[in-house]
């Protein structure tokens, strides 16, 4: 694992949780559970069959804060278990958080005026398009390349430099919609206007961590095994 972390394998999960609750969607992201009562972390990978390493280098590395080039990462994780994260976390970008969020922000905004409430819908309606090009361009071509990769398949066409150049950052899609909504929303204030713009908040900073891991474990490792 990562020798920096602050932790280790016989900490407990709930702590980890409970001392750092955005890990709750990281631990979901590698297909584990609540309900694990006073197990450590160790024994909790080793029951859903998660590759502990890959676990805390992932974890520790978001909870630093501090994001940092680790030196020979391809020797703290798996490569076919971070995919499966990082694929799970598109899954919950477009199948649950946006079109929940949509929902959400639409009730918002339903007794604003119409050409204002169209403008929104346009801007978000934008910014989810961005974010599944993004996260479907790493689906159909990025990871089929690395599954290649890891079975000593070398394609010449193409390699992780390419994906690195056009990995934009998507996160920043979302903020002129924030401003519009902070700015310009005509309307009087309402928890439910206000529990929208919390959750957009949520997921630009859940986005930018997403693309800290790609940009910071999953490029690098690549970039590794390229030259293995």
């Amino acid at each position: 694992m990562y020798k920096k972390g602050k932790y280790r394998e016989s900490d407990k999960m709930s702590d980890l949780i409970c001392d750092n609750y955005p890990m709750v969607l990281v631990m979901s992201r590698f297909g584990i559970d609540l309900g694990f009562g006073e197990k450590n972390i160790g024994e909790v990978c080793k029951q859903n069959e998660v590759d502990l390493n890959t676990f805390l280098t992932v974890v520790n590395f978001l909870i630093e804060g501090k994001p940092v080039q680790i030196e020979h990462i391809t020797d703290y994780i798996s490569l076919e278990v971070l995919i499966r994260y990082l694929h799970n976390a598109h899954d919950y970008f477009l199948n649950f958080r946006l079109p929940h969020l949509r929902r959400k922000l639409l009730e918002a905004i339903e007794g604003c005026r119409e050409e204002v409430a169209f403008v929104i819908r346009k801007f978000f309606d934008e910014y989810a398009e961005e974010v599944n090009k993004h996260m479907m361009y790493e689906e159909n071509t990025v990871y089929p390349y690395v599954k290649r990769l890891l079975k000593g398949e070398k394609d010449p066409r193409y390699n992780i430099s390419i994906f690195r150049k056009r990995h934009d950052q998507i996160e920043m899609k979302i903020i002129e919609l924030k401003n519009i909504l902070i700015k310009y929303y005509p309307g009087e204030g309402s928890n439910l206007l206000n529990s929208v713009l919390f959750d957009i908040f949520a997921t630009e900073e859940d986005l930018a961590t997403h693309s800290l891991v790609e940009d910071y474990l999953f490029v690098p490792a690549i970039l590794e095994l390229e030259k293995k």
